[in-house]
């Protein structure tokens, strides 16, 4: 069946265009005039709206994205502490919870609180439920509050002592990056049933802000189920006809044994189709600048008890990576930290010395606080850029107060790496952040936050073009799929989106509220405004 698409404005990614016509899910003609003389079996008139590429978010969490939205959704609720606990309490009574059965809600942010200059305490949820245990997850997922029924549960004293990379505030119920896992053991498992239904309801979100495509982190999600069935979700919902979202695995693991048994069952970076393909190695390195357990090389300027830290040893950093590299699967290292990002420069460069790869793809996740040394050797390393713009809507508030103006000053340097020839992918880390390109183009453009806050280091903005390829061809370079996604071409896969308003011209400051009217996956609708 041939579709014509016609009368738009038409962002190929390499120029402008008035039509396209699709077939068999491949693009096999792009026009200059509008209203081509072409035969088609079904005609779409767009009516002179912006189109463009779908977008691709290049790392998210979308099993955690779909599993937040069927939780309480603190974010909406974060203006004050007191009016979030409120919220819960509603959430708990409309939810009429049975006694026992484990509450949960993420994405409150301490800083964003108008009233307590603090984070929730274990008092608070206390005061909610002490038959319910209660998890409350920061919205950096780095940090989670808990009520003393999670603690009973979980066997969590004063004598417990925190894992490696990890840290317990006993007193208040918090816990920090490794100390979370501390509690999964005892949280109930969904099954297959219940993990495609998260799948499905992160896809659909992800529709709505036009993203065809995302690399997504998403077997750290339940470590006690493995990898098989996670995939096997995917599969299932493939077969079904109902994945809305193509999917580039970034394989959480943490260590080299159950990789290696992932490895050595045939999945490495490549291995499957066009809606779901195992991607590279995802380590996760540190913290979060927001919870302060980022590892930096110097003490928190507004914390100087604080330095954060890393999650995996050098020598963990070393094994797991090399390992990877000598198997040709890339890796996507999270490093918010000068620190952490210093051992995972260090890994990579050793497997490379070890195991030479021309195009090893390997990747900085976040790529937040950084020294001009570090921008000069990921230059020199040719590593890939998983870049999150929208984390400057919130981090322009507190990113010099955190690091202090001298290492704020080379941090979140995207232009420049990108100007040293790497290629630099946006995307949002959701749950952390809404899946919002259209946001994150923005915050990459003005380089303020939406409020206005900023600009911060105004040198490293993209423009308009720049940012839109960061969720389009760039993304695709980071999965190796860029001859084939990220463009409207001859022989590109039917992937696009249709905006209300252009990009280009519309004021840079309103660029997220640029409506999504459609979004088409494989030539087919799935959103509609």
């Amino acid at each position: 069946m041939k579709t014509l698409c016609y009368n738009g404005n038409i962002y190929t990614g390499e120029g402008f265009a008035k039509a396209f016509l699709i077939e068999d899910g491949v693009f096999v003609k792009v026009f200059d005039e509008a209203f081509p003389d072409e035969t088609a079996d079904e005609k779409i008139d767009l009516n002179g709206c912006f189109v463009c590429a779908g977008f691709n978010d290049s790392h998210m969490h979308l099993l955690n994205f779909g599993q937040s939205l069927l939780m309480a959704k603190l974010n909406e609720h974060t203006s004050s502490l007191k009016g979030m606990m409120d919220y819960m309490a509603s959430f708990v009574k409309e939810r009429n919870f049975k006694k026992g059965q484990w509450i949960r809600g993420r994405g409150w942010n301490q800083d964003y609180f108008e009233d307590a200059k603090r984070m929730p305490y274990k008092s608070d949820l206390d005061e909610l439920s002490s038959d319910n245990p209660i998890v409350l997850t920061r919205a950096c997922g780095h940090c989670c509050v808990v009520n003393s029924k999670v603690l009973e549960i979980a066997h969590i004293d004063e004598n417990t002592k925190a894992p490696l990379g990890g840290a317990i505030d006993l007193e208040h119920g918090l816990l920090y990056d490794n100390a979370m896992d501390m509690i999964d053991p005892y949280i109930p498992l969904p099954d297959k049933e219940e993990l495609k239904a998260m799948i499905l309801e992160g896809s659909k979100a992800l529709n709505s802000y036009g993203i065809t495509s995302c690399q997504s982190d998403d077997y750290c999600v339940y470590r006690e189920i493995p990898f098989e069935v996670v995939n096997e979700a995917y599969r299932e919902l493939i077969d079904e006809g109902k994945l809305s979202v193509r999917v580039f695995e970034q394989s959480n693991f943490t260590d080299l044994k159950e990789f290696s048994r992932f490895v050595e069952t045939g999945n490495v970076t490549g291995v499957g189709d066009n809606m779901f393909k195992i991607g590279p190695l995802k380590l996760l390195g540190d913290g979060s600048l927001g919870g302060r357990t980022a590892h930096l090389s110097r003490p928190y300027a507004d914390d100087p008890s604080m330095t954060g830290f890393s999650l995996f040893t050098d020598e963990q950093f070393n094994e797991m990576i090399d390992y990877a590299n000598k198997h040709e699967i890339s890796v996507a290292v999270h490093a918010i930290g000068d620190a952490c990002l210093d051992k995972v420069l260090n890994a990579i460069e050793n497997a490379l010395n070890n195991y030479p790869r021309q195009d090893h793809r390997h990747g900085i996740v976040h790529c937040q606080i950084s020294r001009k040394d570090q921008l000069e050797r990921m230059i020199r390393l040719k590593t890939h850029i998983y870049a999150q713009s929208i984390f400057l809507d919130y981090d322009n508030h507190i990113v010099e107060q955190r690091v202090g103006k001298d290492l704020a000053s080379t941090s979140y340097s995207w232009k420049t790496l990108k100007d040293g020839g790497l290629t630099v992918s946006n995307g949002s880390d959701a749950p952390v952040e809404l899946p919002d390109a259209l946001k994150g183009i923005q915050c990459a453009v003005t380089r303020t936050s939406i409020d206005g806050t900023g600009p911060y280091l105004e040198d490293q903005a993209f423009s308009v073009k720049e940012a839109i390829d960061s969720f389009t061809i760039a993304s695709a370079k980071g999965s190796f799929e860029e001859s084939y996604k990220g463009l409207i071409k001859e022989g590109y896969l039917t992937d696009f989106v249709v905006l209300e308003e252009d990009p280009f011209t519309v004021d840079p400051k309103h660029i997220h509220q640029i409506r999504v009217l459609a979004t088409y996956l494989n030539g087919k609708n799935v959103y509609r405004s």
